[in-house]
């Protein structure tokens, strides 16, 4: 429980930094980012309504699962079609919500309507404080006001919702545990992911080292088997396949690009990129990827006369040849200096943005989260947090 003092000292500090924000969702977006950090809960969402403002969606969510479905029921409707603000109980009138219906129980939550004294823009709801303990009616009246400061922007700018068309899942995962041996007992690295990967999306796996980023990277990937969980790729099941099935999953369905270059020493540039062209039946013309990133006129130079920068591009070049349905990036500018890092970077966004290849890259620096279309947080073997970036910045943009 926040004590009157510093709950006052709080609400200051975030309406200051929401003021600092330059449009409605920006101020969505930080006003739940900053309301679920200091009430210490581990999800919420901001819900809003369509064109028709028949069913609302979410805007805008973090937490352990992602909030893709549209709704005209639970709490988040009710607070939004009467606009009064509800303490949520599992076991109260107002135990729906979407969380819950996503399957991520919740223990105790707020949820308070978007409103001006004329009209209701929608409603935000934040559950679960990580240490058991149950909101106040304090902390709900803290989430009131930073409500009421986010539909004044909205007010202001005339915001409509303009709901984004429905993606397709490439990859759906679900309670996947790793588990290693560890003298005469187990390890156990992961411990119940659910994800889905979208066709065509930038996704960044943010977490601190040890987190099980990397193995569920592997997992995903083919490079590696789940000891419980299953794993399907455009509907073909991949939880347990058999050698033919992976050996066709990761040559050509699968580039990967690592932050330790892994480039022949013995090939030049256009070399390395041709041996992976030639393991698959239609792939992109070497020339041409190496066109892609940049290096056409490396060509012929092998990677002791090509810069870290540069051989990082010949990985991502011989990445995209075989025109995979994923690339898979594990740290690919941990080695690289600021400036090479952002034109590695630059070269990741035009993959996605042109050739609508989907690309997953572990990093543990925040920063590049933001480029991102959806971040997916990594903490002790869990999914901790699933953000939406509506307006993601160019790389150019990143700042470390």
């Amino acid at each position: 429980m926040i004590k009157n003092t510093a709950m006052t000292e709080m609400t200051m500090q975030i309406m200051e930094q929401l003021l600092e924000e330059s449009g409605a969702e920006e101020m969505m977006a930080a006003g739940l980012e900053l309301l679920t950090g200091a009430l210490k809960s581990e999800a919420g969402a901001v819900w809003v309504p369509g064109e028709t403002e028949d069913l609302l969606y979410p805007a805008f969510c973090t937490g352990p699962v992602e909030l893709a479905d549209r709704t005209d029921t639970g709490v988040e409707n009710a607070v939004f079609r009467d606009g009064n603000p509800r303490m949520i109980s599992p076991d109260g009138e107002n135990a729906e919500t979407a969380f819950s219906r996503a399957g991520c129980p919740v223990r105790s939550g707020i949820c308070v309507p978007l409103k001006t004294p004329e009209r209701i823009f929608g409603s935000l709801v934040v559950i679960n404080k990580r240490d058991g303990s149950v909101f106040t009616p304090a902390e709900q009246k803290l989430c009131g006001r930073i409500a009421a400061l986010i539909a004044m922007a909205m007010d202001e700018e005339a915001y409509v919702y303009h709901q984004p068309e429905k993606k397709e899942v490439l990859l759906r995962a679900r309670g996947i545990v790793k588990d290693y041996p560890s003298g005469n007992e187990k390890l156990r690295v992961l411990k119940g992911i659910d994800l889905n990967i979208y066709k065509g999306e930038f996704v960044v796996l943010l977490g601190e080292s040890g987190c099980g980023k990397s193995t569920l990277v592997n997992i995903i990937a083919g490079m590696d088997d789940m000891t419980e969980g299953t794993l399907e790729v455009e509907g073909l099941d991949l939880s347990h396949p058999t050698d033919q099935e992976l050996t066709a999953f990761r040559r050509s369905d699968v580039g990967f690009v690592f932050q330790s270059y892994n480039l022949m020493p013995n090939l030049t540039a256009l070399e390395n990129v041709r041996f992976l062209a030639e393991l698959v039946p239609d792939p992109m013309p070497p020339e041409e990827a190496l066109e892609k990133v940049g290096l056409a006129d490396r060509a012929d130079h092998y990677p002791s006369m090509l810069s870290g920068g540069q051989q990082q591009r010949v990985s991502i070049a011989r990445a995209i040849v075989k025109k995979p349905k994923f690339i898979f990036a594990d740290e690919p500018t941990a080695a690289l200096d600021y400036q090479t890092s952002i034109e590695v970077l630059s070269v990741f966004e035009e993959i996605v943005r042109s050739q609508e290849t989907t690309v997953v890259m572990i990093t543990h620096n925040p920063e590049i989260a933001r480029m991102a279309d959806r971040v997916i947080r990594i903490r002790d073997g869990l999914v901790s947090g699933i953000r939406t970036n509506r307006q993601p910045v160019r790389a150019r943009e990143l700042v470390w």
